[in-house]
């Protein structure tokens, strides 16, 4: 089943995040992980799962990301440290 959801992921450092949107979030990350991913992702080794909403539309899930990408990045922050304060890897959890 295809599951709509809309992720942040960081580098080691948290100094990068990314915002993205998928419908196969384990893959996904698996991709980034591995370096699959061209361009800012690999550039810069965002690769940490550190937040993600699960929606049960793709349309959601889209206007969800395109708002997040437009927040100030200590509202991205805020966001992610209210469920993963230590900014721990959440990849092996799902």
């Amino acid at each position: 089943m295809k599951q709509p959801v809309v992720y942040i992921l960081s580098n080691q450092t948290r100094r990068s995040i990314y915002v993205g949107v998928t419908t196969n979030l384990k893959a996904r990350v698996w991709q980034h992980q591995s370096g699959i991913c061209e361009g800012f992702t690999k550039r810069y080794r965002i690769n940490r799962l550190v937040y993600f909403e699960l929606f049960s539309d793709i349309r959601e899930a889209i206007a969800r990301e395109k708002q997040l990408k437009k927040w100030k990045r200590e509202w991205k922050n805020n966001l992610i440290e209210k469920v993963n304060p230590t900014w721990s890897d959440l990849y092996p959890e799902i």
